[in-house]
């Protein structure tokens, strides 16, 4: 079953302490406030968002699902496909999380250190498991952005096929956050390196992003700062590629 049957644009709700926020190449303290993350996540469906992108923060620098009450809440609000990151460490939590209602689980830490996790849930649950892979300057990151992993996108993307990932969620910290722009050739280096759908995240800033990422052949982008900040709506986004 394929998620993504035309190119999406899938708005992130990032949560810290209770809130929406969207910070700068990651980094605690750099954080813009959006407020109540329900209202936030009914705001982008009733813009037309197919699905939305969930992520702990708290959860992802602290390796324990902090905000699980907030995100939670989002789930049991709305209607749509919902995808979950952050402070996701063993194959339990995954599927307990499967159990609520939630439609994918994204593993990054937990999926670098033992790759295990994506069989055992993919097991039981099929089609269930984006693995997340943040690069810097070309090297897998895990632990927040702080450690390197010694592999490749390309590398870490075969491996994870094998064990029955759905998807990787490729995130490029060198532009995440900064609303200056995606770098496409590291998102067709992992396209062409996969038989998974790629999933593209960070600088998206401009329609022209939007459309660079489907040219590179992703699946689908997550976009957060850009249409928090008005500099497009969902509807440009979904559009842009659409003619």
């Amino acid at each position: 079953m394929n998620h993504f049957p035309t190119f999406e644009v899938i708005p992130a709700v990032d949560v810290q302490d209770g809130e929406v926020v969207q910070l700068v190449q990651g980094e605690r303290g750099t954080e813009t406030r959006y407020g109540d993350p329900v209202e936030a996540a009914e705001r982008w469906i009733d813009a037309g968002a197919r699905s939305l992108h969930l992520v702990d923060l708290d959860g992802a620098f602290d390796g324990e699902r902090a905000n699980a009450a907030a995100i939670e809440a989002v789930v049991d609000a709305v209607s749509v496909p919902v995808q979950i990151g952050g402070g996701i460490r063993t194959a339990d939590e995954a599927l307990s999380l499967l159990d609520r209602g939630v439609d994918r689980v994204i593993l990054g830490t937990a999926a670098v250190e033992n790759p295990d996790i994506v069989a055992e849930i993919a097991e039981t649950r099929p089609e269930s498991v984006v693995v997340s892979l943040d690069a810097k300057d070309g090297e897998v990151v895990v632990e927040g952005w702080t450690k390197g992993s010694g592999l490749t996108p390309a590398e870490a993307a075969t491996r994870y096929a094998d064990l029955g990932a759905a998807a990787i969620l490729f995130t490029n910290v060198d532009v995440e956050g900064q609303l200056e722009g995606i770098a496409a050739e590291p998102v067709r280096e992992l396209v062409e390196a996969t038989t998974l759908p790629v999933i593209a995240s960070g600088g998206v800033a401009t329609l022209a992003d939007v459309q660079a990422l489907s040219d590179a052949g992703a699946a689908a982008a997550v976009v957060g700062s850009a249409l928090y900040e008005g500099r497009f709506t969902l509807a440009e986004g979904q559009q842009a590629i659409e003619e």
